[in-house]
């Protein structure tokens, strides 16, 4: 997908959650919301769900696609390097990413971005997979950074 025409979608999709979240106060409503649109939206999202850090530990959340991962171990693969780097992780091809958790072998690239509370602690993060390699890129990030912020607005 060329870069402007994926930047102007995720824009879309910013306005569409934007207004649609304002009528909730639902966490949880509205982190099943957000994935529903990412995942319909964009062809090569394979697997679009949250993973919940609570207590210490990461655990699936609302989520669509192939059956997940009920918990991921603590320090391995994408969603906790992102946790613990603080920051988006962009895997261009998941073999080459040192301790990746395979829940779904169909599973070529990924792409995690960590969601932040109004007290600015990681409570979860939005992890998006898809059946390509190289399949995401830094609008991908860009989107889904401010899309996540949607949710304890």
């Amino acid at each position: 997908m060329k870069t402007n025409i994926k930047r102007n979608r995720y824009q879309r999709i910013y306005l569409q959650l934007e207004e649609l979240l304002k009528k909730s106060d639902d966490i949880t409503s509205n982190k099943a919301s957000i994935i529903a649109m990412l995942h319909h939206k964009f062809d090569y999202f394979f697997w679009t769900g949250f993973y919940n850090l609570v207590d210490g530990e990461l655990t699936v959340g609302p989520y669509q696609g192939a059956i997940a991962c009920i918990k991921l171990k603590k320090d391995t693969g994408v969603c906790w390097a992102a946790i613990n780097k603080k920051s988006s992780i962009l895997v261009a091809d998941v073999e080459e990413f040192d301790g990746h958790i395979a829940c779904d072998p169909s599973t070529k690239s990924e792409l995690v971005v960590p969601v932040k509370n109004q007290s600015g602690e990681i409570v979860c993060v939005l992890d998006v997979d898809s059946k390509d390699l190289n399949s995401f890129d830094q609008e991908d990030v860009i989107g889904l950074e401010k899309i996540v912020q949607l949710i304890y607005k």
